[in-house]
């Protein structure tokens, strides 16, 4: 049985993985939106999601946490808890949206674009 195996893999080992998340979450606090595929805009969404939560905290431990998940990441954790958890602090969540943009182009895979509600 597959008990616990609800993250998608990306046909790649847990340390890449990883990598491809965070740099994922990095680019979307910084630009704002980012253009990706389907699966992997619906895998960053909770983690983003819960990253901004996190953020709207503003203690010592949320900034640790965030730094940990984010790999030390300076200018991202700094972005997350100055600007966006200020600028969400009376939205209970659902702080992302995703748009399907329809098919790559030569692929079958789905486009989407997932970004800040403002």
């Amino acid at each position: 049985m597959k008990h616990k195996s609800k993250q998608r893999k990306f046909g790649r080992v847990r340390k890449v993985r990883t990598a491809l998340l965070r740099s994922l979450v990095r680019a979307l606090v910084l630009e704002g939106s980012i253009e990706t595929t389907l699966a992997k805009a619906k895998e960053l969404r909770p983690m983003v999601e819960k990253l901004v939560t996190l953020a709207k905290k503003d203690t010592v431990a949320s900034r640790r946490v965030i730094a940990s998940r984010l790999g030390n990441d300076v200018e991202t954790s700094k972005k997350l808890h100055d600007e966006l958890a200020k600028e969400y602090k009376d939205r209970p969540g659902g702080y992302i949206r995703i748009t399907k943009l329809g098919k790559f182009s030569g692929s079958t895979r789905d486009h989407a674009r997932i970004e800040f509600i403002k």
